[in-house]
C-alpha cells in the first residue's frame, strides 16, 4: 500500500512514513488527493463556516531574543509600544460590533504585564463580553501564571512550538530558551483545561523535511485543538535577513496533511501566507483551513508589531479588514460567521 493510501485511510502514520509522505509534496496527484480529502473533512465537520479571531497585538516589548523575530529584545531599531487595559477594551468593543466573538491577545514576553495586570485585563474582557472566547498568545509562563489566567476567564492559549527538533530549535533561539520548556508549557496548558494551539514555521533556516516529519509526529502526540503553521518570512533586522522565505506550496500541502490528521482541528489560513501570496489565505482555506485572524489593533501600532517584513493589512481599519476578508472568503465558496468557533 502506498503511504498516501494508508494516510487517507487511517489519518495517522509513523514518523518514517510522515517523512515518506512529505517527500511527495511536489507530486501533483498526491497533493490533489490530500487537498480533496482535507476539504471533504473540513466540510463534514464545519460546513462552509470560517471562524474569525480578532487579533489584538498589545505589546511589542519582548525579553526573548529569538534570532528570526523582528521584535526580539536585542533589536534596538524597534519603536516599542504597549496598549493600556482601556485601549485593549476599545479594540474588543470595535471587534464585537463587527461580529467578532473571539479575541486574541498577542504580545511579546513583556514583564510590564505582570500576572495580576493580565488577570485584570482578562477579567474585564470576559465581564464585558461573556459570550466571547478569549485567547492568549503571550509565550512561556509558569504553571501558576497559566492557572491564574485560566481562573480569570481565559479560554484558549496559542504557543507555537516552532520546531519539534532540539537541534534546529537551538539554532533558532538563544541558549536561555529550550524546546523542553516550550513543550512543558504546552502540557501545562492542556492540564489546566485550555483549548491549546501549537504550530511551526515552514521553511525556517536550516529546516529539512525530516524536521517537519518530527513536527507532525509531535502534534500527533500532543493532540492540540488548534494548529497554526505559516511560511518563514525573513526580517531585515535579523541574522536571517538574506534567507529566502518558506514555500507557500509546501505550507498548503502541510495544511491539508494536518486537516486529514485532525479532521476537527481549528486551522488558520495565516497572515504570513497572505503576505507571500496575494491569494495565500484563500489558498489556505481551499487546502483545509477554517480560521482567519484579522487585526483589531490600533492602526497607529500595527506596523510596529513587525515579526517579519512586508506584513499585510497594517494600514487598514478594523472594519476594512473585516469587509475585505469577507469578500476573500466568499470568493472561494466559504462564509465568515459570527461565532466563537470552539473546537469540536
Amino acid at each position: 500500500m502506498k503511504v498516501i493510501d494508508k494516510f487517507l485511510e487511517s489519518h495517522w502514520l509513523s514518523k518514517p512514513e510522515y517523512m515518506e509522505l512529505l517527500q511527495a509534496w511536489e507530486d501533483v496527484e498526491t497533493a490533489g488527493r490530500l487537498r480533496d480529502e482535507a476539504v471533504r473533512l473540513r466540510k463534514q465537520y464545519y460546513g462552509n463556516k470560517v471562524f474569525t479571531r480578532g487579533l489584538i497585538e498589545f505589546t511589542n516589548y519582548c525579553k526573548n531574543n529569538c534570532y528570526y523575530c523582528g521584535i526580539r529584545g536585542g533589536n534596538s531599531h524597534v519603536k516599542r509600544y504597549r496598549l493600556t487595559g482601556d485601549e485593549i477594551l476599545e479594540c474588543c468593543k470595535a471587534g464585537y460590533e463587527l461580529g467578532y466573538r473571539t479575541f486574541v491577545l498577542q504580545g511579546g514576553e513583556d514583564a510590564y504585564y505582570t500576572d495580576e495586570k493580565m488577570a485584570e485585563i482578562i477579567y474585564r474582557i470576559k465581564k464585558e463580553y461573556p459570550d466571547c472566547a478569549l485567547t492568549l498568545s503571550i509565550g512561556e509562563k509558569s504553571y501558576e501564571s497559566y492557572r491564574m489566567f485560566r481562573r480569570a476567564g481565559a479560554d484558549r492559549y496559542l504557543l507555537r512550538h516552532e520546531t519539534a527538533d532540539d537541534e534546529l530549535y537551538s539554532s533558532l533561539h538563544p541558549e536561555t530558551m529550550r524546546l523542553e520548556t516550550r513543550k512543558q508549557c504546552l502540557l501545562h496548558l492542556k492540564e489546566l483545561g485550555y483549548q491549546v494551539g501549537a504550530g511551526f514555521m515552514v521553511g525556517a533556516p536550516g529546516q529539512r523535511l525530516d524536521h517537519l516529519a518530527e513536527d507532525l509526529w509531535f502534534l500527533q502526540t500532543l493532540k492540540p485543538q488548534m494548529i497554526g503553521i505559516g511560511p518563514f518570512i525573513p526580517h531585515h533586522d535579523t541574522i536571517y535577513a538574506q534567507e529566502k522565505a518558506g514555500s507557500v506550496e509546501l505550507t498548503l500541502f502541510l495544511l491539508s496533511v494536518i486537516r486529514v490528521m485532525f479532521p476537527k482541528i481549528l486551522l488558520p489560513a495565516t497572515t504570513a501566507l497572505g503576505t507571500l501570496d496575494p491569494k495565500g489565505r484563500e489558498k489556505g482555506l481551499a487546502a483545509g483551513a477554517n480560521v482567519v485572524m484579522p487585526n483589531l489593533s490600533p492602526v497607529k501600532n500595527r506596523k510596529l508589531y513587525e515579526l517579519y517584513d512586508n506584513k499585510i493589512c497594517t494600514g487598514d481599519e478594523a472594519a476594512e479588514c473585516r469587509a475585505c476578508l469577507g469578500r476573500r472568503v466568499e470568493s472561494v465558496g466559504y462564509q465568515l460567521v459570527e461565532e466563537r468557533g470552539d473546537a469540536l
